[in-house]
């Protein structure tokens, strides 16, 4: 005569396997509920994100100087007139735009937090000069001497606010031309996300 317990085991082994496998799903699924993923429509994150590729963006994540942001820009940010808050600043003069017109935008765009609160920040050669010092930023590509590349009279950046740059210099519309960005206006930080990872990783 077979064991009594064994058909009941193959009986009870499968349902449980697949709970279990629910349940597993269920979690990473809860673990990154506050991701969100984004198409690139744009080359002004090039050669770090390519046009057509899709990221993931994690709100909460504490923001640092060198992270990739997703975030709604200020109602200046116009592709062909962008609007500074400050005369004086952002295309055509010496200082980057320092201040942004207080309305946001609708619009959800994606670009490199190179300062923040408080800090000095100046453009040379395309590169964020902030408190003096200028920021390696292998990264981005070439900017040519044009007057977009090169704003040499600092800014103060503002409280809760964050200057952000795109990775292609020559050709990005950011905070050079309509200002910082609000710490309230960021959706989320750009993340590597796997499905089976329990925590993403920003991406620099």
């Amino acid at each position: 005569m077979p064991a009594l317990g064994r058909p009941v085991r193959r009986r009870y082994a499968a349902p449980l396997l697949v709970a279990a496998g629910l349940v597993l799903v269920v979690a990473l699924l809860t673990l990154h509920d506050d991701v969100k993923y984004y198409r690139i429509t744009s080359g002004s994150m090039q050669p770090t994100l390519a046009v057509g590729s899709r990221v993931a963006a994690e709100a909460g994540v504490p923001l640092k100087i060198g992270e990739i942001v997703v975030f709604h820009p200020p109602q200046g940010a116009l592709p062909v007139n962008p609007v500074c808050g400050m005369n004086g600043e952002g295309a055509g003069f010496q200082q980057p735009c320092g201040l942004a017109v207080p309305e946001s935008s609708g619009a959800i765009l994606v670009k490199r937090i190179v300062a923040g609160p408080g800090d000095l920040v100046s453009i040379q050669a395309g590169r964020g000069v902030v408190n003096g010092v200028t920021s390696p930023e292998s990264f981005i590509a070439p900017c040519g001497n044009g007057m977009e590349c090169n704003f040499p009279t600092p800014v103060r950046v503002p409280p809760a606010q964050y200057f952000v740059l795109g990775d292609n210099r020559g050709a990005s519309d950011d905070s050079r031309f309509w200002g910082p960005v609000p710490a309230s206006s960021i959706v989320g930080v750009v993340v590597r996300c796997g499905p089976l990872q329990t925590a993403c990783q920003p991406l620099h």
